[in-house]
C-alpha cells in the first residue's frame, strides 16, 4: 500500500534543481478585470507557456533523468492523450532516449504532430475498443521498454509539484490554489508543495462534470472510475485517479469541484480574449471554477494553474461558436 508521505517537499525541491535551466520558469499573469469580477487577487501560473505547451514537461524530464543508463538506452514508452506524450518525446529527445507514445486516434491532430516532431514513434489506438494500459504494457514487455505513466509515478508527481513551488516563490502567501485534475499528478505534486510551505492554503481540484471520477472518489473516499468520458477537456479523460495519486489527493487536497462543458468553453474564450494567451480546454478548468463562481473566496489571494495551451486550431472556431449556444 502506497504511503502518501513517501513523496515530500524535498522530492519536489530536488526536482526543481534538476529542471533549472531546462524547463521554463513560466510567467504569472494578473488581470484587474478578473480581480474586480471575483473580488479577490488572482494569480495565473501559465504552464501553457511551458516547453511542449503544458506542465507535463516538468514531470517527464524529472522521471527520465532518474533512469539507469541501461534503461535509457533501451527506450521509454508511455500512453497519453497528448500532453504527456509530447513531454516524454521532448525529454527523450533532449536526453537522447528513444521514446514510443501510445495515443488515441482521436487525440488532437496538433498533439499527434508535435509528438512525432519531437522524434517519438506514435502508436494509435481506438479508445472505444482498446485498453491503453494493457496495450502499452504488452508493447513494453515485447520491446523491453520502460513505462513512464502520465501521472501515477513518484518522479512525475515530484516534477509537477515544481509548478506550485515556483508560484509560491514569486507570489508568497496564497489563500487558495486551484488546480485542474485528470489522473491527479499535477494536483498531487502541487498540493504536497503547497501544504509544506503554506499549510493554511486551501488546495482545490477542478474536473469536468462529464469526467468527475476524482471528485466522486474524493467525497466518497472510495476510488471511482469514468469510462471514456466525452468531455472537450481531453487531458481529463483519464479513467480514474491512480494507486499513488488517490491517497495523495485524500491527504493533501481540501476539496474537489466540477465545471460544465459550457463553463470550460466560456472560460477559454475569456482567457484568450482578456489575458491574450492560448489555453486549451483542460488548461481552463481551474480558471473556470473561479470565473463561473463554483469557487468563491472574496478578499483572498488565489493561485490558478493554467495547465496547458495545446489547442487544435482547426477546431477553435467550432469550440468558440459554442459560447453562444
Amino acid at each position: 500500500m502506497f504511503q502518501p508521505n513517501s513523496i515530500t517537499i524535498t522530492d519536489v525541491q530536488v526536482a526543481q534543481k534538476r529542471l533549472l535551466g531546462i524547463a521554463h520558469r513560466t510567467p504569472v499573469l494578473t488581470s484587474k478585470t478578473i480581480n474586480k469580477r471575483t473580488n479577490s487577487q488572482v494569480f495565473f501560473k501559465c504552464e501553457n507557456l511551458q516547453r511542449t505547451g503544458s506542465f507535463k514537461f516538468r514531470g517527464a524530464y524529472n522521471a527520465l533523468t532518474q533512469l539507469p543508463i541501461s534503461k535509457q538506452q533501451q527506450g521509454i514508452i508511455t500512453f497519453s492523450s497528448g500532453n504527456h506524450g509530447q513531454a516524454i518525446a521532448l525529454a527523450g529527445h533532449t536526453l537522447n532516449i528513444p521514446t514510443t507514445i501510445v495515443m488515441p486516434k482521436d487525440a488532437p491532430a496538433a498533439k499527434q504532430t508535435a509528438t512525432r516532431g519531437y522524434g517519438a514513434e506514435v502508436i494509435l489506438y481506438n479508445r472505444q475498443t482498446t485498453n491503453r494500459e494493457e496495450l502499452t504494457q504488452t508493447l513494453a514487455s515485447d520491446r523491453h521498454l520502460t513505462l513512464i505513466p502520465p501521472y501515477d509515478h513518484h518522479q512525475v508527481i515530484a516534477g509537477q509539484g515544481t509548478t506550485a513551488l515556483e508560484l509560491i516563490a514569486e507570489i508568497g502567501q496564497l489563500d487558495v490554489l486551484l488546480v485542474c485534475c485528470g489522473g491527479g499528478g499535477l494536483i498531487s505534486g502541487c498540493a504536497i508543495a503547497t501544504k509544506a510551505l503554506l499549510p493554511d492554503c486551501r488546495v482545490i481540484g477542478v474536473e469536468p462534470a462529464l469526467a468527475d471520477d476524482a471528485t466522486r472518489s474524493f467525497h466518497s473516499k472510495t476510488l471511482q472510475t469514468s469510462k471514456n468520458p466525452q468531455t472537450i477537456a481531453d487531458g481529463a479523460r483519464t479513467p480514474s485517479l491512480g494507486k499513488i495519486t488517490f491517497p495523495l489527493v485524500l491527504q493533501y487536497v481540501d476539496d474537489m469541484v466540477t465545471v460544465s462543458e459550457a463553463a470550460i468553453i466560456r472560460t477559454m474564450f475569456f482567457l484568450w480574449e482578456r489575458l491574450k494567451i492560448v489555453v486549451e480546454p483542460t488548461g481552463a478548468l481551474a480558471a473556470a471554477a473561479l470565473l463561473e463562481g463554483v469557487v468563491t473566496a472574496p478578499n483572498a489571494k488565489i493561485g490558478v494553474i493554467i495547465s496547458g495551451g495545446n489547442v487544435d486550431l482547426a477546431q477553435v472556431g467550432q469550440l468558440f461558436s459554442m459560447t453562444n449556444a
